[in-house]
Parts: structure tokens; sequence; C-alpha cells
């Protein structure tokens, strides 16, 4: 199970539950997986995934594209290569097709993109949402305060996202909390109604007007065909 899983599992279970397992992984997963842990719920750095595969400038494509041979049977997507310095510094981003389609003499700082759109580890997971959405990623890089990377967010941690929005946008249109569907059904008539009624004014507006639309193109109508 990748990390971004792992922690959405964790995130649902009970906290005594949530330590049975931690103990029973490697070291290296306990690490990573308390790392993601310690972000704030509905944010990038709860999302996003370490693994992902990172390149250095002065590699050449052919050694590039060996590293990530290596690499991806134990890497989340290889679509999107990331390039960073010594100090992890996100510096570029390359495709896959990029690499493959290069020189391979080449060296990776001469076939990268230096303009790279990321996230920090605190952005709200709608905003993420929304610049995969505006950008048509299938990745998004994740940084920390100091512009390292940490992770990335792929498209398909986003689903659950979107689904989680929207339905609370349906709630809102509704005058419904979301988690409040029990004090829903056993609150009072007026109650409902005083949550409801501007929503409820709004559609007898809108009906009104559209009856009146669809009044006012019946008569142009019959007008066009007594003529």
């Amino acid at each position: 199970m990748s990390p971004d899983d792992r922690v959405q599992l964790f995130d649902e279970l009970p906290a005594k539950v949530v330590r049975k397992f931690l103990s029973a992984l490697s070291p290296g997963e306990r690490r990573v997986t308390a790392e993601l842990l310690g972000y704030e719920p509905e944010t990038a750095g709860r999302l996003m995934t370490t693994e992902f595969i990172d390149l250095k400038e002065m590699q050449t494509a052919a050694e590039a594209l060996s590293l990530v041979r290596k690499r991806a049977p134990f890497t989340e997507t290889i679509y999107s290569l990331y390039v960073t310095d010594k100090e992890r510094h996100l510096t570029g981003i390359l495709s896959l097709r990029d690499l493959v389609t290069a020189d391979p003499s080449k060296p990776i700082g001469d076939v990268m993109t230096r303009d790279v759109v990321n996230i920090s580890t605190n952005t709200n997971q709608e905003e993420v949402a929304r610049a995969i959405q505006r950008y048509d990623f299938l990745a998004l890089p994740v940084v920390d305060k100091e512009k390292r990377l940490v992770g990335i967010v792929t498209v398909d941690d986003l689903i659950d996202v979107i689904e989680q929005e929207a339905t609370r946008d349906i709630y809102a249109a509704g005058a419904v909390q979301p988690g409040d569907e029990d004090d829903y059904f056993q609150s009072s008539l007026f109650t409902i109604a005083r949550r409801r009624i501007l929503w409820l004014l709004i559609l007898v507006l809108a009906n009104g007007l559209t009856t009146k639309v669809i009044a006012m193109n019946d008569q142009i109508l019959k007008e066009i065909v007594d003529i």
C-alpha cells in the first residue's frame, strides 16, 4: 500500500487500531506514515505520496532512463519526472516522453522545463483539486517551506476530494450541513423551514420567471404563425 493510501486508511480507523498497525510497519514505512500524519487534515501534505522519481540536472538522458527503469516498480507514477539539486530544491520537470525522445548523451538540464507549477504542504485540498483541473496535470509536486521537494499529489488521490467537495456544495445548496443528516430528520418543521427559506424563495422566484418566459415565447410564436 502506498503511503498516501495508508494514511487515508488510518484516518478512518480508531487511534488504538492505528497504533497497532504502525507498530507492525517497517521502520521506513513507519517514519513516512508518521510524517504524513503530522500534516494538517485536508491539506496537500496529508494527500501526497513520497513515492516519486527525482533526477539531477547533470545526469544524461541515458542515465536518467536507467534510473527510471530501476525505480518504476516502487513508484506511484513515472509519467512526470522531477529534477532537484543537492539540497532537494525543485529546479525542473520533464515528462517520460521528453526523456525517452531526448538524445541519450544530453544532460537533463537541457531537456527539462524550469518553470514548474508546485504547491506547498499546507495548501488546502480544494485548491489542489482546482490546480489539477486548471492545468490538466496527472500529478503536482509538493514542496516544503524551504522549497524542497517532499512529495507529489496524483490525480487519482483527488477523485475522492472532488467528490467530497461536491457533496458539501449539494448540502450547502439544500441548507443542510454535512454530518447533520440525523439532526435534519429530527428537527421540527419550523427549524427546517427556517434553514431552507432562502433556498425555497429562490426556487419560487425562478419558477415564476420561467413561467413568464415560457408565456412570452408562446405569445411571440403565436404572432409569428399569424403573420
